[in-house]
């Protein structure tokens, strides 16, 4: 079913794979109900959630794509549902509920579904040059290893230069992910497969060891009903402008952010044809977007696509059926949260770094010798980390191609579909 042996993997390679990237990204499970319950949604119940949107996301990613991608309620579309939506906007002076913001979540998800349908998201996919797509890979990796930086108190806030690097005294988590990092690469270096498992597995260890993880007294729990949650939406103010806003904001950074997503993990992996386009791309499309919807009943924010997949790539990954293991996992975790709770965030930080690394490997296939093709890529690259969002890497990438080809009388090399997407951009922030 998954064609294993014709991609040069093996079973036991994706099993290692999807089990890495559902330890890389198991942090979901707790974060996501945190953020959500802000507004109040029932916490019990959004562990749940969260655990069934992701498994039937990434299950819908591996039957109906092959691909060993993940999904799970957004990293910073959940913010953006808590904390800009509901407990930050009114519409016609009535504050906007959960069970508006969740609407607004499913009527995204059914315009992507439609879109994708009629192959207009694979469209502007293939659009993007391979020069872009590169620099995407390549920009989402930094972004990866900046996060994993950033967990790890490697890199930290600094009111003078922005960033800077951490202290070590006193500093456990950092001396701990500092192991990790080393243990990883040493074991990457090495060619041992399952490295990035390894290394999160034995930081797990030593921090439980020392006392700084504790240990639970029971392993398995009986799963709350998701019924406060379950199909809760309220579409009273569909008529209003502002509810259709929430709506396109939500469209718009799930659309580039899995489109990126997408383009990055599978350019790193191989999965790219010789065009650079990506085949079975209208499955992965639609398992995002049907995801999206059945995550919106359920009672949780955007479903989208990981870029921690890349750390299950980098561990071999190629077929869908790492994603069945991830997809898996996610339901086990139902009934094993205390065991999946036990994983600190620096033993999984040092993983995101050595992925970011993995992923920016990418940038020896940017033809260096064609200045128009260069900098758009690099101006990708580079703004992802540093405007934290790979939305606006993309809209930068996109938007200087455009500008530098017209201006450089290469008219050609510009499809009419990116110079509408320049537009399109460009409008939404003289917009915002």
């Amino acid at each position: 079913m998954f064609r294993i042996r014709e991609t040069g993997s093996t079973v036991t390679t994706e099993i290692l794979a999807g089990i890495t990237t559902f330890i890389t990204m198991s942090y979901i499970i707790f974060v996501n109900p945190n953020i959500l319950s802000q507004t109040g949604m029932d916490f019990n119940a959004l562990v749940v959630v969260t655990c069934l949107a992701s498994a039937l996301g990434t299950f819908l990613m591996a039957v109906m794509a092959d691909y060993p991608i993940a999904l799970a309620p957004g990293m910073g579309l959940n913010a953006f549902f808590a904390f800009t939506v509901v407990l930050g906007m009114k519409i016609n002076g009535q504050p906007v509920t959960w069970q508006m913001a969740l609407a607004a979540v499913f009527i995204e998800g059914a315009i992507f579904a439609v879109l994708t349908l009629f192959s207009i998201r694979e469209a502007v996919m293939n659009a993007i040059p391979k020069s872009l797509k590169i620099g995407i890979s390549a920009g989402i990796g930094l972004f990866v290893a900046f996060i994993g930086l950033q967990s790890a108190g490697i890199v930290v806030d600094n009111q003078a230069t922005l960033l800077g690097l951490g202290s070590l005294r006193n500093n456990v988590p950092m001396m701990m992910s500092l192991l990790g990092l080393f243990i990883m690469a040493v074991l990457t270096a090495l060619n041992v497969k399952g490295a990035l498992l390894i290394g999160i597995i034995a930081i797990t260890a030593v921090s439980a060891a020392l006392g700084l993880t504790p240990i639970p007294e029971k392993f398995v729990s009986t799963p709350p009903s998701i019924t406060p949650l379950l199909c809760k939406f309220d579409f009273s103010l569909i008529n209003s402008m502002d509810f259709w806003i929430i709506v396109f904001t939500f469209f718009f950074v799930d659309f580039f952010d899995t489109l990126g997503t997408l383009v990055g993990v599978c350019n790193r992996s191989g999965l790219l044809d010789e065009n650079g386009n990506l085949p079975r791309a209208k499955g992965a499309l639609l398992s995002d977007a049907l995801a999206t919807m059945a995550g919106a009943a359920m009672g949780t924010s955007t479903v989208t696509s990981y870029v921690e997949s890349s750390s299950g790539v980098a561990q071999g990954g190629r077929t869908g059926l790492a994603s069945i293991v991830t997809a898996l996992l996610f339901v086990a975790a139902i009934f094993f949260t205390p065991i999946v709770g036990i994983v600190p965030g620096y033993a999984t930080a040092p993983a995101l770094v050595i992925v970011g690394i993995y992923m920016m490997m990418s940038l020896r296939d940017v033809n260096y010798d064609d200045w128009t093709e260069l900098i758009p890529s690099l101006l990708g690259f580079f703004m992802m980390p540093l405007a934290y969002s790979i939305a606006v890497g993309i809209e930068f990438a996109i938007v200087s191609y455009v500008v530098i080809k017209i201006l450089t009388g290469k008219f050609k090399d510009v499809s009419w579909l990116m110079v509408a997407l320049s537009i399109i951009f460009v409008a939404k922030e003289f917009l915002a």
